[in-house]
């Protein structure tokens, strides 16, 4: 969102992009607006609020990783090639959320580059974004052995990092790609029938299910109701933009 929009529309549309501005200033560590002694905001002093929102969540993002360093907090880390923490712009308004790595990412050390990622690149072409805008990740960090579901004490441990990767990056969508994804983070054993076709909320933000690009691989029938679930992220995203 440009600043020099927000003046721009409906009243409810400006008082919409104006909370959300306020409240991504307030994320980004703002107390207060720079004001000259009459209370104006000085022209010399730009308000870079994406540049700021970016260099914080890059800096938290980094201090995540750093704090995991050569994980062993669970007996997953006995099989894996690399750790795959998840790749992405820290400022980026959609997040997508993974089960966790498989073969080639285990072998490549980034989230969603095999078979499964190919799919998931069209899934966010037809989303009309790019991939380096977004930031992707999994729920577990290491690959399960035979790609496996993970079970309950490995994702209870992993899922505290995934935890502060969401809060750092503060999306306006998060989309879960799969069922251990959506019950993670909504903290529900509910099927992915009863989860997909409406819009959740974690800590204030909204949430979309919906199907695993590994699972859409193999029941492509589903492939039209995915459709329908990135149709709403690209619905909410707009209309967080006023547009």
């Amino acid at each position: 969102m440009e600043h020099h929009h927000i003046l721009r529309g409906e009243t409810p549309a400006t008082l919409r992009r104006l909370k959300w501005l306020f409240t991504s200033l307030g994320l980004s560590g703002a107390r207060e607006f720079p004001c000259n002694r009459w209370g104006a905001v000085p022209s010399a002093v730009p308000i870079t609020l994406r540049d700021s929102r970016r260099a914080d969540g890059a800096q938290l993002l980094a201090s995540i990783r750093e704090e995991m360093g050569d994980c062993k907090r669970c007996r997953l880390h006995e099989g894996r090639g690399h750790l795959v923490f998840g790749e992405g712009s820290p400022s980026a308004p959609l997040v997508f959320v993974g089960e966790g790595p498989g073969f080639d990412e285990d072998r490549q050390g980034r989230p969603f580059v095999g078979r499964a990622g190919k799919l998931l690149d069209k899934m966010i072409d037809a989303l009309q974004l790019a991939r380096k805008d977004l930031y992707i990740c999994n729920v577990v960090k290491c690959r399960p052995p035979g790609n496996r579901t993970p079970q309950s004490d490995e994702t209870e441990i992993c899922s505290t990092f995934l935890v502060r990767q969401l809060m750092a990056i503060r999306p306006r969508v998060i989309c879960t790609l799969g069922a251990c994804a959506a019950r993670t983070l909504l903290g529900t054993l509910a099927p992915m029938t009863v989860l997909r076709g409406k819009v959740h909320q974690w800590r204030g933000i909204p949430l979309v299910c919906t199907f695993h690009p590994a699972y859409l691989l193999r029941n492509p029938s589903q492939k039209p109701s995915t459709l329908k679930d990135l149709r709403e992220i690209h619905r909410i995203l707009s209309a967080q933009e006023g547009g």
